[in-house]
């Protein structure tokens, strides 16, 4: 028999209102108490007893039992969900970089206190990436894992892409719709995604990782130029995060856009969708696809887990559990794609090998093998010169390696 949840919500922006009108149509035992609002005077559609200015009317209220988080405040949403916890109390979050960036301390809350956070909500939208990787992958050795994580940027792409847009066009385009902030630096610039990877990579691989150690370099010096190189090339560009398996000791993580092949699953990603790829040593690779963002997608997700939560369900974090776990590092060399203007940045990254290299009056770009610390060295040099890099380990059939280990370049 699954237990009543008595629910308070912080937040009821296009989430929390998404996840309202679904619970509407369902019979799960759960009912929603009280909603914690930021703004008293915006006109709702819900009777006006039902929210409150106070916090504490949630966090101190002993009939509530389950928490949903779904605020923008990072720092408000740490000290709602670990008071939550440490109070006897289940909470559901979809805060992405809070969750990524307070892991470690939002794992140790729950062990002492015995209460369970779930976030599928906060990665990838409708896509069930984080209980998969905890449950079906939860005995499996994964080679990588990688995709398309945020759906404002791939938006964008696609426009530029597909319809011939222009950068500055295309983002105008996504913050009418709502897929884009006004300031959109949190989605073009790889952030999203790399809080979403983080998350993702605890539960793959045991890892709890500092986001502020983890490459993420955006979409934002996209040209024209580099749209008609990869029309000329039949390659698309996705911004990819990607956290790969080094060998039995070391997973690297990072997030660059990719030249993407036809060949490839997310050649086909367009718009707001997502997809991710599993690469598995006994499973294979696997595809998961569906919307990213928006109320009802990202709401379906929070409700999965609010259902679970009716059984007492909880991560177990069993890999990292594990003894002999692996542990993150930026001690790897990639193949990439530089469009630059600027003959020292090329000379700075220090390129162990060029593959190809093509230069004109408007349009320079070298293909080359460099080390990732570099990458990470010049990252201001990189974007204000505006440069444009991207993974591209399929166009070479180089693959990532080790720097301190030649011989184990894996698949």
């Amino acid at each position: 028999m699954s237990k009543k949840l008595t629910i308070g919500l912080f937040g009821f922006g296009v989430v929390g209102q998404g996840l309202y009108d679904i619970i509407k149509t369902k019979n799960l035992n759960l009912e929603i108490v009280k909603i914690a609002i930021k703004n008293p005077e915006k006109k709702r559609t819900l009777p006006a007893d039902l929210f409150t200015t106070d916090r504490n009317e949630i966090l101190s209220n002993p009939e509530i039992n389950t928490v949903i988080e779904l605020i923008n405040d990072t720092e408000a949403a740490f000290q709602i969900v670990a008071t939550a916890l440490k109070s006897g109390k289940n909470v559901v979050s979809a805060s992405k970089k809070m969750i990524a960036t307070y892991l470690e301390e939002l794992l140790a809350i729950q062990h002492e206190h015995g209460t369970s956070l779930l976030y599928e909500g906060a990665v990838c939208g409708s896509i069930p990436i984080i209980r998969n990787l905890e449950e079906y992958y939860d005995n499996e050795l994964l080679h990588s894992i990688c995709g398309i994580f945020n759906g404002s940027s791939n938006y964008i792409l696609s426009k530029g892409y597909l319809e011939n847009l222009d950068y500055a066009s295309a983002l105008k385009q996504a913050q009418e719709l709502g897929f884009a902030e006004t300031d959109p630096t949190m989605d073009v610039g790889g952030y999203d995604a790399k809080f979403k990877l983080v998350i993702a990579a605890a539960h793959a691989y045991g890892v709890v990782v500092n986001p502020d150690d983890v490459l993420n370099i955006g979409i934002q010096n996209l040209s024209a130029n580099d749209l008609q190189y990869t029309r000329e090339k039949n390659l698309k560009i996705k911004l990819v995060p990607v956290a790969k398996e080094l060998d039995d000791r070391h997973v690297a993580l990072f997030v660059l856009p990719k030249l993407v092949t036809e060949s490839e699953f997310l050649y086909n990603v367009e718009y707001e969708y997502n997809g991710v790829i599993v690469q598995a040593a006994f499973a294979d690779q696997q595809f998961f696809f569906g919307k990213g963002a928006g109320g009802h997608p990202t709401g379906a997700a929070v409700l999965s887990d609010v259902a679970a939560l009716r059984y007492d369900y909880h991560y177990e974090y069993k890999k990292a559990k594990e003894k002999g776990s692996l542990t993150f590092t930026n001690d790897i060399k990639l193949t990439v794609y530089l469009r630059y203007t600027d003959e020292s940045l090329v000379k700075d990254l220090d390129f162990e090998h060029i593959f190809e290299s093509y230069t004109s009056d408007g349009f320079k770009y070298v293909i080359g093998k460099v080390k990732l610390q570099n990458l990470i060295d010049n990252q201001n040099r990189i974007a204000e010169s505006k440069a444009f890099v991207a993974f591209a380990d399929q166009l070479t059939g180089v693959t990532l390696a080790k720097v301190t280990t030649q011989a184990a370049e894996l698949v």
